[in-house]
């Protein structure tokens, strides 16, 4: 199956493509999910200095803008959660850095768990994945992904730290 990889004219012809693209991040052939979880990694650590009162709102703020546009892109591409579309991962991402100490061993293995949950997609993941279609499904199932990562960081901060 030959699977459409979108360019910059499409990203660029519509703010819904530009936005779930990753501002171009996903334009990229090679692992664009984890390209996209390390270009959102500096906004993460900026973002980590700041009050989780206002980080987690504007997050949740992202998380519905990326239902709307990974949404719309995956309509446009005819795939509802094509790999190129990388906001999800950039969000769910940004809230796993919201969390985490800003400390550069912890954030590293945050990047690590969260990439290996997300690609393994172990249950619910994939339930929910196939359950819930278009944006709202697209962007879920980074976000549970994102809580199995944290959840293996607070064990390893409770009994080993």
């Amino acid at each position: 199956m030959i699977v459409f990889r979108p360019g910059a004219n499409l990203a660029l012809s519509h703010p819904a493509h530009l936005i779930s693209l990753g501002f171009g991040v996903g334009l990229i052939p090679a692992a664009p999910g984890t390209l996209g979880t390390l270009a959102i990694w500096p906004i993460g650590w900026f973002l980590a200095g700041f009050d989780p009162l206002f980080v987690l709102p504007l997050i949740f703020f992202f998380f519905l803008i990326g239902v709307w546009a990974c949404g719309v892109t995956g309509r446009r591409l005819g795939i509802h959660d094509h790999n190129g579309m990388v906001w999800d991962e950039m969000v769910a991402f940004l809230l796993v850095l919201a969390i985490v100490p800003r400390e550069l061993s912890w954030q590293v293995g945050a990047f690590v768990l969260f990439r290996f949950f997300d690609i393994l997609k172990p249950p619910p993941i994939r339930w929910f994945e196939r359950r819930y279609a278009g944006g709202f499904g697209v962007m879920f199932d980074d976000i549970i992904a994102a809580g199995y990562a944290l959840f293996v960081l607070a064990l390893a901060k409770r009994f080993l730290v």
